[in-house]
């Protein structure tokens, strides 16, 4: 079965003390989905006729509590896949990931899941060192949208 998914991811970064590091928020993959314990950035599949902006503002509130602002489209990220699906079908898989630079207000309380049946098991702020690290486990999504930022800032030309 040919599977195609169409989704917004919003990479959120904050700063952390004064030496210059920050941490991104992420959420953690739960049980349903392939991954279960992986952290990766918030976001999802866009419902039919949604704006992928307005679906990155209602992902990232599902699976963080928390409200953004999105700013520019860092880049699309494209996978293919052909396995079998956590439903049990063997598909050849799509997956089309629109990944926005967003911001959060420094009011904002600490992430928490709103929705915990979904595929959100926890969120949190993460250093971006311990990822580097490889101290956490996380989907190529995350430094593939690092690297991506990075680019796009003065800093990382």
């Amino acid at each position: 079965m040919r599977r195609q998914r169409v989704a917004a991811y919003a990479l959120v970064l904050r700063p952390l003390g004064g030496a210059g590091e920050e941490e991104v928020l992420l959420t953690q993959l739960s049980e349903r989905t392939t991954r279960p314990g992986a952290w990766t950035l918030p976001g999802g599949g866009l419902l039919h006729g949604e704006d992928p902006r307005g679906a990155v503002c209602r992902e990232v509130r599902e699976e963080t509590g928390l409200d953004v602002t999105v700013g520019a489209l860092l880049d699309v990220h494209s996978l293919h896949l052909e396995g079998v699906a956590p439903d049990g079908v063997l598909e050849d898989y799509h997956a089309i990931r629109l990944v926005f630079d967003a911001a959060v207000s420094p009011e904002s309380p600490d992430p928490w899941v709103l929705e915990p049946e979904g595929t959100t098991a926890d969120a949190r702020w993460v250093r971006i060192a311990d990822l580097e690290g490889g101290r956490l486990p996380h989907v190529g999504l995350v430094p593939w949208a690092l690297e991506r930022r990075a680019r796009s800032t003065p800093n990382g030309l």
